[in-house]
């Protein structure tokens, strides 16, 4: 794969809606991890995570959101992507392989169901029906939280996540609805345990760490002297700089976060120094008040 990133202008998948931002190389997608990791608008999960912005952005490329659809619509539950139900309706919907999608609710008590019917053109009709006495078996009623005080809406998240996955595969990529990946218990998100980081290498010792430490509170300051987004630039592209992030990412994943929200507030602050002076330019002067 090339240097470039996949944004949504370069898949077939449509668009929707357009938005001006749109990162074309990975040095630009960083760029604005970076900013919007640290710029309190983004949902909890990627508060100061440069590097899941960056993973959320291409995941949503790919299903053709712009990045900061992504980062409202792409929710990491249990350490699994998914989007939200109204989110996959979307996306279908605005999928040119879509014919229609039709949902409703019938029945009482136990025999109340959900009831969501996909139709893809060319394609019979692909129907999910998800009860309230399924959702009873599968031992949803008895959670804390939306499935008591909005039944109706969850059995149809259900209904809509079975129906639109079975029809739609090859736009929804996998995904589920957000809804039901907050069912799913923990251990059964995970069924492969990942090797942890003190599994996978050696623990650093007290003077690795040590060692570490300095290094990133170095290259703090070389940041946080900077007074041009030029100068920000050089510093954060230099390969040195690049592999010492990746390793602190790896290693030591709290210092990383710091460094990224480092880089992100002082680009912020050279941003916001260069808007003043701008304004405090005096204004050109007029065809009168030129001398003679």
């Amino acid at each position: 794969m090339s240097n470039a990133v996949m944004t949504h202008e370069t898949m077939n998948t449509p668009t929707l809606h357009a938005s001006p931002l749109n990162p074309r190389s990975f040095q630009e997608l960083m760029r604005f991890a970076e900013i919007a990791a640290g710029s309190g608008m983004v949902p909890r999960e990627y508060a100061g995570k440069a590097a899941a912005i960056v993973i959320a952005c291409q995941m949503g490329a790919e299903l053709g959101l712009a990045p900061m659809q992504s980062l409202q619509n792409i929710a990491v539950i249990n350490g699994r992507p998914s989007v939200w139900g109204d989110t996959l309706l979307a996306l279908v919907r605005s999928s040119p392989v879509c014919d229609d999608v039709v949902e409703h609710i019938e029945g009482d008590g136990d025999a109340l169901t959900a009831v969501c019917v996909a139709t893809r053109k060319g394609k019979k009709p692909v129907e999910a029906r998800f009860s309230y006495a399924d959702a009873r078996t599968a031992g949803l009623l008895n959670k804390t939280g939306p499935w008591k005080t909005y039944p109706r809406r969850m059995l149809q998240m259900r209904a809509r996540g079975f129906a639109l996955r079975d029809a739609f595969p090859d736009v929804l990529r996998g995904l589920i609805t957000a809804e039901e990946a907050q069912d799913i218990p923990v251990d059964d998100a995970t069924p492969t345990q990942p090797i942890s980081h003190k599994e996978r290498t050696p623990s650093l010792s007290e003077a690795g760490k040590k060692r570490v430490e300095d290094g990133a509170n170095a290259l703090i300051e070389r940041v946080m002297g900077v007074s041009t987004r030029g100068e920000l630039e050089a510093i954060t592209s230099e390969d040195a700089v690049k592999k010492q992030r990746v390793f602190l990412r790896q290693r030591m994943p709290e210092l990383a976060d710091r460094v990224d929200q480092v880089v992100s507030e002082t680009l912020d602050g050279i941003e916001r120094h260069a808007q003043n002076e701008r304004q405090d330019e005096p204004p050109a002067a007029t065809m009168e008040e030129m001398p003679a």
